[in-house]
């Protein structure tokens, strides 16, 4: 098993992390593609992913697998360990739930502000820029932080009692949001509370 990635990335981070829940880093061979001199971008990349976007997980059949909630379903069943996309229907459609609103309403909102908004990975890469739009997509993103923190005065976790990967890719969201100079509002003590609890997990911290 493979994983394309850049280490240091957000969605990256978002399948290392369920890796190391699952206990299973070293099971799989990582391949680092070099986004920054546009790899992502040759045919070769493409024919694994047409979206031109890292992390790709490759089969040892020649099966390949983008977007980081399909690749995190795959570890999770292949993997003895804690579950990260839950077990009966209710905690799989609580988790899918919120997983998708850590993505829309945190994680993609940042990336759409550092993308649009900001010099992002250099003009070279940005080829197409709206900062209004970028800027629209920052007060998002602050939105779905005090959502957030919302959510975790009422229950431990983002999707309820346990840590899931909606968990994963909220933490993400605020890494990516540290980085994009995005502050989280000072009277989300929850969120930040939550975030401190996240980060001394092994996963993460190690």
């Amino acid at each position: 098993m493979k994983i394309y990635d850049v280490a240091a990335f957000p969605n990256p981070a978002r399948v290392r992390i369920a890796l190391a829940e699952k206990n299973a880093t070293d099971q799989v061979e990582f391949i680092d593609v070099d986004v920054m001199g546009g790899e992502h971008r040759t045919p070769a990349f493409l024919a694994k992913n047409p979206g031109a976007a890292v992390p790709v997980l490759e089969l040892d059949d020649g099966t390949t697998i983008s977007e980081c909630t399909a690749i995190t379903e795959y570890i999770d069943h292949a993997f003895e360990g804690p579950s990260l996309s839950g077990k009966t229907a209710k905690e799989r459609a609580v988790i899918h739930m919120m997983q998708r609103r850590a993505e829309g309403n945190l994680l993609d909102a940042v990336a759409a502000y550092f993308h649009n908004a900001t010099p992002g990975l250099g003009p070279d890469l940005e080829t197409y820029q709206n900062r209004e739009w970028g800027e629209k997509q920052k007060e998002r993103a602050v939105g779905g932080m005090r959502y957030f923190d919302e959510v975790l005065g009422k229950q431990p976790y983002v999707a309820g009692s346990e840590f899931s990967m909606a968990d994963i890719t909220a933490f993400a969201g605020l890494a990516f949001a540290d980085f994009a100079r995005i502050e989280i509002p000072e009277d989300c003590n929850n969120l930040q509370a939550w975030r401190e609890k996240v980060a001394s997990r092994p996963s993460v911290a190690g």
